[in-house]
C-alpha cells in the first residue's frame, strides 16, 4: 500500500525520465515577488505565455511595509520588487492581490484561508516555505526561480522524487503546548538536516488534535528539518476548515471532493523510508538559545555544554553562542529581551492572535519591550478586529499592524537591531536574519506573550490561570 505522498505525487506524474526526474504536473503555482521577476523575464525573453494563467496566483507579502500601505512605498528596492509584481501580472493575465486588497496578505497565509490550497494538489512557489500548505494533504515545496519559469510555461516541473518519512507523536500535548512548540521540539531531535532527502508525513493523536491553523504551522516549519516538505492527511478538521471558503468546491461538487479526499491516506500497511516516533509529554514550551532553529530547549531546560562535541561541532557551537551572547548551560528564564514579533507565514494566523491575547488580557506590556504584532492576511486582521482581540490588545499596550512578512526577514522596514535579543514567532533565526546583528529567539504565540508583558523570557505556564 503507497503512502499519501506516494498517492499524490504518482497521479500527478507526466513522464518519467529513465534514470532521472518525474516530470511533474502542478496544480497551483503560487508567485510573491521575491523570486519571480527574473522567471516573468525568462518568459518574455522567450515569448512565452503561462500555460494555464488560471492556476496561477500572485501576491506580494516579503517587501510589504506593514505601516501606510495606503501610501506609496519609501524603499526604492521593495517598491521597484511589489510594482514589477503588479505590472507582470497584468501583461502576463494573472491573477493579482495587490496591497490593500482584501484577499492581501502572507502567501502561505492566504492560499489555505481562501480555499485555494486543497487537499491532493501539487503545489510550488519560489518560496522555501511553501511546504506550509502541505498541511491541508497536499504535496507542497518551494521552488527555484527558473523553476517558477518551467512552471510557469509547461503547468510541469522536474523533480527528483524525494524518500518519505513518517513522523508520530502520540499522546496528549501539555499546559501551554503549542503546535511551534511541536515543531521546535521535533527539530530539536531531529536537527536541521536530520530530514533532508525525505519527505514528512506527520500522524500519531497529538498530531491529529491539532487545529488546522496548527497543522499549518507545524508543515510550516518541515523545511527547517531539511526536508523536502511536510504534510498531514486530510481529515474531518480539514473540511471543517475548508467549507465554504471562497475557492473550495460547492454543492455537489462538495461532495464529491470529500470523497476523493477521504481517500488521502497512507495504508496500514503502508512503508516508509523512515519512521520516528515522539511522546507528547516530553514537549514543553520551547525557545531557542542559538542560531539555527534546532538549537531548541524547553524554556525550564538550560542551553547544552560542549561536553561530548568533538571540535568540528564545537566550534560552530561556540559561534553561535558568541553571537547570541550566551553561555553554555545557561537557563534563559528572566533573560532580558528588548523585542517581541507576532506574526509570519508560521504564526501570523487567527488562533496565533487568540493565544497571545490569552496572555496579555489584563496585564501591559513591558515598558522596554518593542512589539510587533502583524496579521498574516488582511482576512485574519478581521477576524481579529471582530473577536475584539484588537481592543485586548491596545488595552495592554500593543499597537496592531498591517498585513505581510514583517520583522520575519529584513526585507522590509521592520528590522531588529543588532545586539537587540527578539523573541520571534517566525522560522528562522539565522544571523542577521531579523536585520544585521539581530539576536532572534524562536517561540510559540504564548511564550512570544509571556516575554512582551514581563520584558523577560518567562514560562507561559507560569501565567495561564
Amino acid at each position: 500500500m503507497n503512502t499519501l505522498f506516494d498517492k499524490i505525487w504518482d497521479s500527478h506524474v507526466v513522464t518519467t525520465i529513465e534514470e532521472g526526474p518525474t516530470q511533474l504536473y502542478i496544480d497551483r503555482l503560487y508567485c510573491h515577488e521575491v523570486t519571480s521577476p527574473q522567471a516573468f523575464a525568462g518568459m518574455r525573453a522567450r515569448g512565452l505565455k503561462p500555460l494555464r494563467p488560471e492556476r496561477i496566483y500572485c501576491m506580494p507579502d516579503h517587501n510589504t511595509p506593514t505601516h501606510d500601505q495606503d501610501k506609496p512605498i519609501e524603499d526604492p528596492v521593495s517598491k521597484n520588487q511589489v510594482d514589477t509584481l503588479a505590472k507582470n501580472a497584468i501583461e502576463f493575465g494573472l491573477t493579482h492581490y495587490g496591497m490593500m486588497d482584501e484577499r492581501n496578505g502572507i502567501i502561505h497565509v492566504v492560499g489555505p484561508e481562501r480555499g485555494l490550497t486543497l487537499p491532493g494538489m501539487t503545489i510550488v512557489c519560489g518560496d522555501s516555505h511553501t511546504s506550509t500548505h502541505g498541511a491541508v494533504g497536499a504535496v507542497a515545496f518551494g521552488i527555484g526561480t527558473s523553476e517558477v519559469e518551467m512552471v510557469m510555461a509547461s503547468q510541469c516541473i522536474l523533480q527528483a522524487k524525494p524518500k518519505t518519512m513518517r513522523i508520530r507523536v502520540e499522546g496528549n500535548l501539555g499546559k501551554g503546548v503549542t503546535a511551534k512548540d511541536v515543531a521546535l521540539y521535533i527539530m530539536s531531535k531531529v536537527t536541521t538536516s536530520g530530514a533532508t532527502g525525505y519527505f514528512i508525513e506527520y500522524g500519531g493523536s497529538a498530531i491529529r488534535s491539532l487545529t488546522m491553523e496548527g497543522r499549518l504551522t507545524l508543515c510550516n516549519l518541515s523545511i527547517e528539518m531539511g526536508a523536502r516538505g511536510g504534510m498531514i492527511a486530510p481529515d474531518e478538521t480539514t473540511f471543517a476548515y475548508l467549507k465554504g471558503r471562497e475557492n473550495a468546491p460547492v454543492g455537489e461538487d462538495w461532495d464529491k471532493a470529500v470523497a476523493y479526499w477521504k481517500t488521502l491516506k497512507s495504508g496500514d500497511d503502508a512503508v516508509f523510508d523512515k519512521e520516528i516516533l515522539f511522546d507528547a509529554a516530553d514537549i514543553e514550551p520551547m525557545v531557542t538559545y542559538g542560531t539555527n532553529p534546532g538549537m531548541g530547549m524547553g524554556v525550564t531546560q538550560t542551553i547544552p555544554t560542549v561536553e561530548g562535541m568533538n571540535e568540528v561541532a564545537k566550534t560552530s557551537f561556540m559561534k553561535s553562542m558568541g553571537y547570541m551572547g550566551f553561555e553554555p548551560g545557561e537557563s534563559l528564564l528572566g533573560k532580558k529581551i528588548d523585542y517581541v514579533f507576532l506574526g509570519s507565514c508560521t504564526n501570523g494566523r487567527i488562533e496565533d492572535f487568540r493565544a497571545f491575547a490569552s496572555i496579555v488580557k489584563g496585564r501591559k506590556k513591558a515598558d522596554h519591550v518593542i512589539a510587533w504584532l502583524v496579521p498574516g492576511s488582511w482576512m485574519v486582521d478581521a477576524q481579529i478586529r471582530e473577536e475584539g482581540l484588537d481592543k485586548i490588545f491596545e488595552e495592554a499596550g500593543f499597537q496592531l499592524r498591517q498585513p505581510g512578512c514583517s520583522a520575519c526577514l529584513a526585507m522590509n522596514d521592520d528590522k531588529i537591531p543588532a545586539g537587540k535579543y527578539a523573541v520571534s514567532t517566525s522560522n528562522r533565526n539565522f544571523e542577521g536574519r531579523q536585520g544585521p546583528g539581530a539576536r532572534t529567539i524562536l517561540a510559540g504565540p504564548l511564550v512570544a506573550a509571556a516575554a512582551a508583558v514581563t520584558g523577560e523570557i518567562t514560562d507561559p505556564r507560569t501565567l495561564i490561570g
